[in-house]
């Protein structure tokens, strides 16, 4: 959760389709404290507004603030032993983005600006007669 908090605030200082892109992120990232509540029972829009709430309030304290389903709340899971090595998390990620520029990429819905205009860079377009 405080990496979506991080991405949401770096995202409002930059403009165009990248802001809408890193917020999109930000949102598949919580995804996963989402999924806990759900599979818990509890009610999801509480607990995500709760727990954003928290990491936005002071993300140096709250930073390891996340859902507790034994006590049915938001609290500190490093206090409470419940700890997730980096090294995972980085590779999760890591391989989830590189799928989704994958198929990003095989669909071309991501195309240059160039590829869009092919005046752009002074060439005719094949097939239309220019030389």
């Amino acid at each position: 959760m405080e990496l979506s908090r991080y991405l949401r605030e770096t995202a409002r200082q930059i403009e165009g389709k990248q802001q809408l892109i890193i917020t999109a992120f930000a949102k598949a990232l919580e995804v996963i404290p989402r999924q806990l509540c759900e599979n818990a029972g509890f009610d999801t829009t509480d607990f995500i507004t709760q727990l954003r709430a928290r990491h936005a309030q002071d993300p140096k304290r709250f930073r390891w603030y996340g859902i507790d389903i034994e006590e049915e709340t938001v609290s500190d899971l490093f206090a409470k032993f419940v700890w997730e090595p980096a090294l995972v998390k980085i590779n999760a990620i890591s391989s989830a983005s590189e799928a989704a520029c994958l198929i990003l990429s095989v669909d071309e819905t991501v195309t240059s600006q160039k590829a869009q205009d092919p005046m752009a860079n002074g060439q005719p377009m094949p097939g239309r007669g220019g030389r």
